[in-house]
């Protein structure tokens, strides 16, 4: 299996992801202040029913409506960076392993990180609906159910990316000794 980050050369995989980094953090950091607080919008995404969405609405003002809203636009431009980010350290981490499956393991996991980015989509949509037309089902289940994969995906990536750096610096210490 192979995944279109493999293609972007090893020395030029640092400074790629370093860019990536940095949006990440741009971006996350911006989410800080666009969002609406309490409930904030992890809150309004794993809501799960009509009635919970309903409560989370009902207790925004029309300046935390926007701001949601806002919050869900500025998402799209989150999406890409932060799935390719963990998908490209999955890669990295994909290559620190010598076994087939742990490599492969990897690569779907890169291929999961952009699904994860695609199921956000399909979670803002779902809220967008909420937010701005009708709470109604099955608006609040799609949300939470492409949240929480989502989530998992994301959390699958990072836990893989870090079991690697931890095996890549063991390695190194065991040459070094």
């Amino acid at each position: 299996m192979k995944h279109p980050l493999e293609a972007i050369p090893q020395d030029k995989r640092l400074c790629v992801f370093l860019v990536l980094l940095a949006l990440f953090l741009v971006i996350t950091i911006g989410f800080r202040f666009i969002g609406p607080a309490k409930p904030n919008i992890v809150d309004f995404e794993l809501a799960g029913t009509t009635a919970r969405a309903l409560e989370i609405i009902n207790a925004w003002d029309a300046q935390d409506k926007a701001r949601a809203g806002f919050s869900l636009g500025f998402d799209f431009l989150y999406m890409p960076v932060y799935s390719t980010l963990i998908a490209l350290a999955c890669v990295w981490a994909a290559g620190i392993f010598t076994s087939r499956q742990w490599r492969a393991t990897g690569l779907l996991l890169a291929w999961g990180l952009w699904a994860a980015a695609l199921l956000d989509a399909v979670e803002n949509v779902a809220l967008t609906v909420l937010l701005f037309g009708t709470v109604a089902d099955p608006y609040p289940q799609i949300a939470q159910i492409c949240a929480t994969l989502k989530f998992c995906l994301i959390l699958l990536g990072l836990v893989f990316a870090l079991v690697a750096a931890i095996a890549y610096l063991v390695k190194k210490a065991a040459r070094r000794a």
